[in-house]
């Protein structure tokens, strides 16, 4: 997945594929603890999607006024 597809989805469904990508993350954890991973780079694709995630979740998250209405302080302010 890359980061310019996520930028044309909504907060909702960006939450939406990030639980989905968690839940996928752990059923492999799990299975690599057995020994039962075809694909052990999966993981490492899952993680770096749900950190794609995230990040587009923090610039939707700071250019949405909303976040500036909630009366929280800036980063690093005093």
């Amino acid at each position: 997945m890359k980061y310019s597809e996520l930028n044309d989805l909504t907060r909702e469904e960006l939450r939406q594929k990030e639980t989905e990508l968690r839940d996928e993350l752990f059923k492999l954890r799990f299975r690599q603890a057995t020994t039962q991973l075809e694909n052990p780079m999966r993981i490492r694709e899952i993680r770096r999607d749900i950190a794609r995630i995230q990040t587009a979740q923090r610039v939707l998250a700071a250019t949405t006024p909303a976040a500036e209405a909630s009366g929280a302080p800036a980063k690093g302010g005093s």
